[in-house]
């Protein structure tokens, strides 16, 4: 299929502070949450309607993980109910509560827009496909991407967003979260901008945190 310059992702699970289960622990299994939020937005990238259909082989291909990681990975996602696999058969994937038909009323708090299309080289996310699974930080990053992405203020079409909001919804301890960030700023993920906060007149700037290669989403819903 032909991809969409961005894509509506549920968010549901973000803002219900979900990321905070995909820890990188001393288990081994922290880079299956890593591939999880990789294949995630992959997934995402590739769906119509809330289902994506893509074989192994492309997946793999776009993220740049081995069959086994990609498996683990996927294996993470269901378990947290946020993909259901074969869907409408095989190499089927479908994202959980994907629902158009709702009022948009509360539509911020269910929908982030991704970049898709630009990201995307002969097949391959190139950036995503940078990420090695590795290293805590690594796993960090992508959970401020998604973060990022779910408190994105279409106004602004940034998320201005705490280092305390951060490491309530993530589990990121602060201490970690400026090398996060490092990171998705070197992969051209985000750009990091300084905005006057609102609190008073003593001049205060925040950080603000933007995606990359998303061109302005103006429908509502994103």
């Amino acid at each position: 299929m032909d991809l969409q310059n961005w894509v509506s992702l549920p968010s549901w699970w973000i803002n219900e502070k979900r990321l905070r289960e995909l820890r990188w622990g001393t288990d081994g299994k922290g880079s299956d949450n890593s591939a999880a939020l990789i294949a995630l937005a992959v997934i995402t990238h590739h769906a119509s309607g809330g289902t994506a259909k893509l074989t192994y082989s492309q997946l793999c291909k776009a993220t740049g993980m081995s069959r086994s990681k990609l498996s683990n990975g996927l294996d993470v996602l269901e378990k947290m109910g946020i993909v259901d696999r074969a869907v409408h058969g095989r190499s089927t994937y479908g994202l959980r509560n994907f629902d158009l038909g709702k009022s948009k009323a509360d539509a911020k708090f269910r929908w982030a827009a991704l970049p898709a299309k630009r990201l995307y080289s002969a097949g391959r996310a190139f950036a995503f496909s940078e990420f090695k699974l590795r290293s805590e930080t690594e796993l960090n990053a992508l959970k401020l991407y998604f973060l990022f992405a779910a408190r994105r203020g279409v106004d602004v079409n940034m998320a201005i967003i705490s280092y305390d909001k951060i490491e309530e919804y993530t589990a990121i301890e602060r201490h970690h979260i400026k090398a996060a960030i490092s990171l998705l700023a070197a992969l051209n993920l985000v750009y990091v901008e300084q905005v006057p906060t609102s609190m008073s007149n003593d001049h205060r700037i925040a950080n603000a945190y933007r995606l990359a290669r998303l061109i302005h989403p103006t429908d509502a819903h994103c």
